[in-house]
């Protein structure tokens, strides 16, 4: 098991972890899709899809299924386009924060620590929806999907992190809800919680062995608190 002592940076995930968008996403891609005349999917299949980024999230949407074929590349960037509109334009509409987001976050900041948000969702996204659900200002820094040739699972974003916030992975907590979020953190080094609430492709956190699985946000602050009175 990890140490807690030291961790001086939180790295939070977005979509499932602080923010459910899962309605918002199924609307843009369900518009994308009826568009260019492709099959309806359901908000069931496109919670399953999540957490690879909108491009892949697209290309198992065309081919309704998650180990999804090669798809028409003319085509996928025409979804892609008219997804990329559908969602900017609801991008303040459909989701919701998770119980206590707000609270705890607001809690860990005034304990010392800094926070940034790493997600695989494309980045003209990240700031937009973080501003609309009113928790920006929590976090010094916010890396999307895109900045960095690779995304989670590869660590290469993490790792970005902790050199610009000049820290050890030792020192920086992962926070997240789905097995990317996992394997990117065991890659990079450092310890991780998993949330059981989130998106993992339909499979339980747990079997990702993340150090800590939490079921409420706010056992967040719980668990760093206890783990600095040890």
């Amino acid at each position: 098991m990890s140490d807690l002592k030291d961790i001086k940076v939180i790295l939070f995930d977005l979509d499932g972890t602080l923010i459910d968008s899962v309605p918002q996403l199924y609307l843009a891609v369900q518009a994308a899709l009826k568009d260019n005349q492709l099959p309806a999917v359901t908000i069931e299949q496109v919670r399953e899809w999540i957490g690879n980024g909108a491009d892949i999230l697209l290309k198992r949407a065309m081919s309704r299924q998650y180990h999804f074929n090669e798809v028409d590349e003319v085509l996928f960037r025409q979804v892609k386009a008219d997804f990329d509109q559908h969602y900017q334009t609801g991008i303040d509409k459909d989701y919701s924060l998770y119980p206590a987001v707000p609270e705890t976050l607001s809690v860990l900041g005034q304990a010392g620590y800094t926070m940034a948000v790493v997600t695989n969702k494309p980045d003209e996204f990240v700031q937009p929806l973080l501003q609309s659900a009113g928790i920006a200002h929590f976090f010094a820094y916010t890396l999307g999907g895109g900045c960095l040739p690779v995304k989670k699972p590869d660590p290469m974003p993490l790792h970005y992190l902790c050199e610009k916030f000049r820290v050890t992975p030792a020192e920086t907590l992962m926070v997240g809800d789905s097995k990317n979020d996992i394997q990117a953190a065991r890659a990079a080094g450092m310890p991780v919680v998993g949330l059981s609430y989130g998106y993992n492709h339909g499979e339980p956190i747990e079997a990702s062995q993340p150090d800590w699985v939490l079921h409420r946000f706010d056992e967040l602050a719980s668990l760093l608190s206890a783990e600095v009175r040890n």
